[in-house]
C-alpha cells in the first residue's frame, strides 16, 4: 500500500520549492542567514524527494509515479505528470545541484539575498516541471516559467555585461517558445485527438508534410535550449556574466531541457520527421563537437572557456539523439547527466576562484599548485572527468554515443572523437597554465585553499564523477527500457508510414 506522499510525490517534488520560496519571502529582509538557511533547507528537501522517487522507480518502460488530474477538461488540459528512464536522472540533478548551488553562494551573493534564494528555488521548481510534465500546455507552463527567475539571476547579481546576457538570453528562449506554442495548437487541431496529453498525441496520425513543419518549430525551440550551433551565440554571453549559481544551473539543468524536449516531444511525435531531420542535426552537432571545442581552446577567460566546452559536449549529446539507436540514446541521456556533474563542477571551481581573485584571466594566475594543493588536485580530478578519461563518467557517456553512432558512417564518428582530443588539449593546458609553472603574481601567494563549505559542494561532484564511471550500469539500467522502447515506437512508425499498416 502506497502512501498519500508516495501517490503525489511528484507534485510534491515540484511545489516543495515554491513553498520554500514563499517561506524565504515571508523572512524578514534584515535576516539574510536565516532566509539562507530556509533556502538551502527547503532545496536539500526536495533533494530528499528526488532520491525517494529513485527508490520507488522500477528499471522498466513506460512512465512511473503518474499524477493526472483534470485541468482545463472542455479543452483537452490536464495536470498529468510522470518519470521514465528519460527523465529520471535529470530530475535527480536538478534537485541536487540546486542545494549545491546554494550553499556556492553563501558568500558570494552578498546584496538581495531573500529575492537570490526565491529566484533559485522558482527556477528549480520550473526546470523540476519541465522533465515530469507529459501535458503540452503544463510542458509549456513550465518551460516559460524557468524563464523569468533566470532572467533575475543574471540580470540582478551577474556581472558587468548582465544586462545584455540576460536580455539575449530572454529574447533567443522566448523565439524559439512561441513558435513551439504555434506547433503545440496546430498539433492540437491537426491530430483530431482534441487533448494536449502526450500519451493521446503520441501515434496521430499526421500527413509527412505537416510532420516535417511541426517538428521544424519544435527543433527550433529545442535547438536555441540546447544549444546547437549556429543558435549558440546566447550561451557564452549568459555563462560569462552570470553568477556562480546561475551557470551552474545553466549548464547543469537549462541545457539539458532542450535535448530532453527532443527525446520526450519532437521525436514521439513526429517520428517521420525526426528520422528525415536527423542527418542534418547530426551535421551540426559534429560542426558544434568541433567548433566548441576550437573555440575553447583559445579563450583567455577561464569561464568563457568553459561555456564553450558546453558547446561542444551537447554536440556529442545531440550526436547520440539523432543516431536514434538504443546505445546512443541511453549514451546521450547519460552524457546529459555527466556533463551536468563535471561541467557544473567547472563553474563552482572557477567561480571559488573568482571569489579570491575577482579574475578569471588565465593569465593571472600561475603555479597555484603550490599554494591550493586540494584546491589543484579537485581541479584536475574534475577535468580529467570532463575529458573523458577512462574510469571518470564522461568516458562511459562518450563511449556509447560514439559506439551507437555508426548508422551515420565512420566519418562522423571521426570527426566527432577530434573533440575529445581537444577537449584534453583546451582542459590540460588551462591546468597547466593556472596551477603549474612559477608562481610569478604575487597576488596569487596569500590565496586560501578549499574551506569546509567548499568541499562539501564541491565533494560529492567529485565522488559521483568517480562513481558514474565505475558503476555506470546502476544508471544505466534505469535509462536503457525507456531509450530501448523510444527507439522501437519510432521505427515501428517509420515502418508503418512506409509500408502502410498492416492487414
Amino acid at each position: 500500500m502506497t502512501s498519500a506522499l508516495d501517490r503525489n510525490l511528484l507534485s510534491a517534488l515540484i511545489f516543495t520549492p515554491v513553498l520554500g520560496a514563499l517561506a524565504v519571502a515571508l523572512v524578514p529582509r534584515r535576516l539574510e542567514r536565516t532566509q539562507r538557511i530556509v533556502g538551502l533547507a527547503t532545496a536539500a528537501l526536495a533533494f530528499l524527494l528526488a532520491l525517494r522517487v529513485v527508490a520507488l522507480f522500477v528499471p522498466r518502460p513506460g512512465m512511473q509515479l503518474e499524477i493526472r488530474r483534470d485541468w482545463l477538461p472542455s479543452y483537452g488540459i490536464s495536470y498529468h505528470l510522470g518519470v521514465d528512464g528519460l527523465s529520471l536522472w535529470l530530475v535527480v540533478l536538478t534537485a541536487l545541484l540546486t542545494p549545491l548551488a546554494l550553499l556556492g553562494s553563501w558568500r558570494g551573493i552578498e546584496t538581495r539575498v531573500r529575492e537570490f534564494q526565491i529566484f533559485t528555488l522558482l527556477s528549480e521548481a520550473a526546470m523540476l516541471g519541465v522533465f515530469c510534465a507529459l501535458d503540452l500546455v503544463l510542458f509549456y507552463v513550465f518551460w516559460e516559467g524557468m524563464l523569468v527567475p533566470m532572467y533575475f539571476l543574471i540580470g540582478i547579481w551577474g556581472h558587468d555585461r548582465r544586462i545584455y546576457a540576460a536580455v539575449k538570453f530572454f529574447l533567443f528562449t522566448m523565439a524559439g517558445s512561441v513558435v513551439m506554442l504555434v506547433a503545440f495548437l496546430v498539433l492540437y487541431y491537426a491530430s483530431g485527438r482534441a487533448s494536449f496529453d502526450l500519451s493521446k498525441l503520441v501515434g496521430a496520425p499526421l500527413p509527412i508534410g505537416l510532420q516535417m513543419w511541426l517538428f521544424g518549430a519544435f527543433a527550433l525551440a529545442f535547438a536555441i535550449k540546447v544549444p546547437l550551433v549556429p543558435l549558440h551565440t546566447w550561451l557564452p554571453d549568459a555563462h560569462v556574466e552570470a553568477p556562480t549559481a546561475g551557470s551552474v544551473l545553466l549548464a547543469g539543468v537549462l541545457l539539458k531541457m532542450g535535448v530532453y524536449g527532443f527525446l520526450r516531444l519532437a521525436i514521439p511525435l513526429f517520428p517521420v520527421a525526426a528520422a528525415r531531420f536527423a542527418p542534418w542535426i547530426a551535421l551540426l552537432a559534429v560542426i558544434g563537437i568541433v567548433y566548441g571545442a576550437l573555440v575553447a581552446l583559445v579563450q583567455p577567460d577561464m569561464k568563457k572557456l568553459v561555456a564553450y566546452s558546453s558547446v561542444s559536449h551537447l554536440g556529442f549529446v545531440m550526436l547520440g539523439v539523432a543516431a536514434l539507436t538504443p546505445t546512443a540514446v541511453v549514451g546521450s541521456v547519460y552524457q546529459m547527466l555527466n556533463h551536468g556533474v563535471s561541467t557544473g563542477a567547472l563553474f563552482f571551481l572557477v567561480g571559488m576562484l573568482y571569489e579570491r581573485r575577482h579574475t578569471r584571466e588565465i593569465a593571472e594566475f600561475g603555479g597555484l599548485k603550490a599554494i591550493v594543493p586540494r584546491f589543484a588536485a579537485v581541479f584536475l580530478l574534475i577535468g580529467l572527468s570532463s575529458m573523458a578519461v577512462p574510469g571518470f563518467n564522461g568516458f562511459v557517456g562518450e563511449f556509447l554515443i560514439l559506439a551507437g553512432s555508426w548508422t551515420f558512417g565512420w566519418g562522423f564518428v571521426a570527426v566527432a572523437a577530434v573533440g575529445v582530443i581537444l577537449a584534453a588539449a583546451y582542459i590540460l593546458w588551462m591546468i597547466q597554465r593556472v596551477f603549474h609553472g612559477e608562481l610569478t603574481n604575487p597576488k596569487n601567494t596569500m590565496l586560501p585553499d578549499l574551506s569546509f563549505r567548499e568541499m562539501v559542494v564541491i565533494g560529492p561532484l567529485v565522488a559521483l564523477a568517480l562513481l558514474m564511471g565505475i558503476a555506470s550500469p546502476w544508471f544505466t539500467a534505469a535509462i536503457e527500457p525507456s531509450a530501448s522502447a523510444l527507439v522501437y515506437d519510432v521505427q515501428t512508425s517509420i515502418k508503418t508510414a512506409v509500408e502502410g499498416p498492416a492487414r
